[in-house]
């Protein structure tokens, strides 16, 4: 697919609904993670240097098409100033008046936030009537919300197709890193897959065992790999009846030259907890009454191998039990070896997914990947291999 850029456009005055996704995480009243904010930030600050007027368009939670009070977006635009450093309106509207009122009286670079998109039934029904009616309040629509890509809204999929569309440049580094991951990789490709089901994932395993070099597969999914071979894997996370889809995946991974690379030794409880007295034991003979927790050093010393000869990393999932002490020392040092290489120049790296951010996040090496999602289902779905109706619209 090609796109255009924002630089095919003239923004000098022209009325721009911006699709974002501000969906931050919120305790007692606070933002504890400005992530998804200051994402935005350079494609807010192309658009005030261009003379745009910007009107962002968002979702916050769930509230299924009513006007619920909890999921106002009212919060934001004093938060939105203090991350992006520019005045911010905000309409208690996305339709209606007051956003017309307002936006007549815009000058080149303001920026007015409009009420949740999701207070209108339309806008997850992607009803036409709804998209027509947001396309009103604009010239040119810009799409900059990837991780809501995924799912063909009013906002996301419908917009595009009733103005001159383009992404904004975190959607563009989104769609550039995957493509580069997936679609026209540097070989060997190395695929990091963990987790605690393999009933969660199937899709994206069966995609990538027919794509990279080496998939390799921690966390619980690696029991049920494990037993999938007739090892014994005690207590540990196993889905015994997905045994048959563990071994089609083999297969699959067998007949497309991949090389599915599981853990050799793993640490082991008999209580699990913080802390908790552990043991090594091989992957193939964990007693009947211990829980393997993370990948083992051996594991560890031969994945380091496999690293030297791959090009391309992409990663999804955690080795093992990264929230708990110390039993993120798999992950953790995983990923060390991963950020080492890509600050040396030797390989690419993707990551996304919820807890693979966290994961890198708590291992102190988010920084140093090459690129890192914060796309949730849809980073998920492009590992799949579908098609994501907000990211084809605007091809």
């Amino acid at each position: 697919m090609t796109f255009k850029t924002l630089s095919d456009f003239d923004f000098s005055g022209k009325y721009v609904l911006l699709r974002a996704d501000l969906n931050v995480p919120v305790k007692d009243g606070e933002v504890t993670d400005t992530t998804r904010i200051d994402r935005v930030k350079p494609t807010i600050d192309y658009l005030v240097r261009e003379g745009a007027k910007i009107l962002i368009l968002a979702h916050f939670g769930r509230p299924k098409g009513d006007a619920l009070p909890e999921f106002s977006l009212s919060f934001l635009p004093e938060i939105l100033e203090r991350q992006w450093g520019y005045p911010v309106k905000f309409a208690m509207e996305c339709l209606g008046d007051q956003p017309i009122r307002l936006k007549e009286s815009m000058e080149n670079g303001d920026i007015m936030l409009l009420e949740n998109v999701r207070f209108e039934k339309g806008e997850e029904q992607n009803d036409p009537a709804f998209a027509k009616a947001l396309a009103t309040l604009g010239d040119i629509f810009v799409n900059d919300a990837f991780s809501a890509a995924h799912r063909a809204h009013a906002s996301t999929e419908g917009l595009a197709h009733l103005l001159p569309s383009v992404p904004g440049l975190l959607m563009e580094a989104e769609i550039n890193a995957l493509t580069k991951a997936l679609e026209s990789p540097a070989r060997p490709v190395m695929a990091i897959v963990g987790g605690a089901k393999i009933s969660t994932k199937l899709s994206i395993l069966n995609n990538l065992a027919k794509k990279v070099d080496y998939l390799v597969l921690g966390g619980g999914m690696a029991s049920t790999f494990l037993y999938a071979q007739g090892f014994e894997v005690g207590k540990s996370l196993c889905e015994k009846d997905m045994k048959d889809e563990a071994l089609s995946i083999m297969e699959t991974a067998k007949e497309s030259g991949c090389e599915i690379v599981l853990p050799v030794d793993r640490i082991t409880v008999k209580e699990f907890g913080a802390n908790a007295p552990h043991e090594v034991h091989n992957s193939d003979q964990i007693p009947a009454d211990r829980e393997a927790v993370d990948i083992g050093p051996e594991s560890l010393k031969k994945l380091a191998e496999k690293l030297e000869h791959a090009k391309t990393v992409l990663w999804n999932g955690p080795m093992g039990v990264f929230e708990v002490m110390p039993f993120d020392n798999g992950t953790n040092t995983l990923a060390e070896q991963v950020a080492t290489l890509t600050k040396a120049g030797k390989i690419i790296s993707i990551a996304g997914g919820g807890d693979t951010v966290s994961a890198l996040e708590n291992a102190g090496v988010a920084h140093d990947f090459t690129y890192i999602s914060t796309a949730g289902g849809a980073f998920l779905e492009w590992l799949e291999g579908k098609e994501l109706p907000g990211v084809i619209a605007l091809a």
